[in-house]
């Protein structure tokens, strides 16, 4: 824990799946809720689309992803594409504006592969995870844009693990409509992967 709030963004092997070999995709968060359903996606995407390479990279020091040249914290484009790389898609879920972290990475090398989920002003008083659904950032919708952003939404194990998403998601507004609370499965999840 030292050593990544040292660095401010690292690589969570523990929760990645691409061995330290090319990810097909990196997903990556910054806060609490983003990072805690950015984990979830990882689980769901471990469980359905199992061959997917997926690297996580947390964030702590929003200002790590800017030009060198415009902040002093910012990292070198070595560490930097060692952390992101610097060709595949990432999926970058944030509790703030997505513009915010778009306007960091706008000086990287192909800044258009970061997929930013956000804060988008959608929904007022409603339960903790549909605020998160509301805004594109529920572990479900970060799966399905995890799949998208791979290629793997054209196979038949990603198209079936989309839409198995889009049916969880249709499940958990009847859920709360009904009850007024999210459910346990969704409130209770905790990784537990060794």
């Amino acid at each position: 824990a030292k050593e990544h709030a040292t660095a401010g963004a690292s690589i969570w092997r523990w929760a990645s799946s691409d061995e330290g070999i090319a990810p097909d995709v990196v997903m990556a968060a910054a806060g609490m809720a983003p990072t805690n359903e950015t984990l979830a996606a990882i689980d769901l995407l471990e469980e359905d689309v199992p061959d997917l390479r997926v690297r996580m990279v947390n964030v702590m020091d929003l200002m790590r992803l800017e030009s060198r040249r415009s902040h002093p914290h910012a990292l070198e484009t070595e560490p930097f594409n060692a952390l992101f790389t610097a060709d595949k898609p990432v999926v970058f879920s944030f509790h703030g504006y997505p513009s915010a972290i778009h306007q960091l990475v706008s000086a990287r090398q192909n800044p258009t592969r970061f997929h930013v989920r956000g804060y988008v002003e959608e929904g007022i008083t409603t339960t903790p995870f549909d605020m998160l659904i509301r805004n594109g950032t529920s572990r479900y919708q970060l799966a399905i844009e995890a799949i998208r952003r791979s290629g793997r939404g054209e196979t038949r194990e990603g198209a079936r693990a989309m839409d198995r998403y889009l049916l969880m998601i249709e499940d958990h507004r009847e859920y709360i409509a009904e009850h007024g609370h999210d459910s346990e499965d969704i409130t209770s999840w905790r990784w537990n992967r060794a």
